[in-house]
């Protein structure tokens, strides 16, 4: 099969940009109060946290994976302010610690080991999952209840099993694993400007 010209191309480009800004812009716009109470509460968890001495914890798989990395780098470095860093850190990142806590104890363990390792009671618990059904993301949110950990989900579709079993569920306005992934950095932008706001001095 012959490969596309560049103008062919460019005009597939034209064609899919339009339809995904198109279906991006649609997902946005039913966000509402349906996500932004469980946001607000869940940065108001973290704010309780750090003023405690704690940390927000965050973990998912795959694309939810990586923007559990880039939530916690917008709060380790910095988001917008000039401040010192906020205590954060993805359960994503030692694959040392996942290839053990896999191999001996199974996949769906390894973030709850890690929950159970070094999460305290004033903790916070914060998982990404696009189904709302990852194993080892409801293992985790299992493991925080022991703890003590408040627990939020960054979730899709209709929010699947973590709904009902985190104390917040922000719930993508999406059926398309795309389109909830970016609506989840979406909102953890939204979360990183709320906390440094919260914490600017007066």
């Amino acid at each position: 099969m012959a490969s596309p010209t560049p103008s062919r191309l460019r005009e597939q480009a034209a064609a899919l940009l339009g339809r995904t800004a198109g279906d991006l812009q649609a997902a946005l716009s039913r966000l509402g109060p349906e996500q932004l109470e469980p946001l607000a509460a869940l940065a108001g968890d973290v704010l309780l946290a750090w003023e405690q001495g704690g940390k927000l914890l965050v973990c998912g798989n795959g694309g939810s994976a990586a923007d559990s990395q880039h939530i916690v780098a917008e709060l380790v470095g910095r988001f917008l302010d000039e401040r010192p860093g906020y205590a954060a850190v993805a359960l994503t990142v030692n694959t040392s610690t996942l290839t053990a806590v896999g191999n001996d104890y199974g996949f769906d363990e390894i973030f709850a080991r890690q929950v159970q390792a070094v999460g305290g009671p004033h903790d916070v618990l914060l998982v990404l999952s696009t189904s709302g059904n990852s194993p080892n993301c409801l293992r985790a949110v299992a493991q925080a209840k022991v703890g003590g950990l408040r627990t939020y989900g960054f979730l899709g579709r209709d929010g699947g099993s973590l709904r009902s079993r985190v104390d917040g569920a922000v719930v993508a306005p999406s059926d398309h694993t795309p389109r909830i992934q970016e609506i989840h950095i979406f909102l953890g932008h939204l979360l990183c400007q709320l906390l440094e706001a919260a914490r600017r001095p007066a």
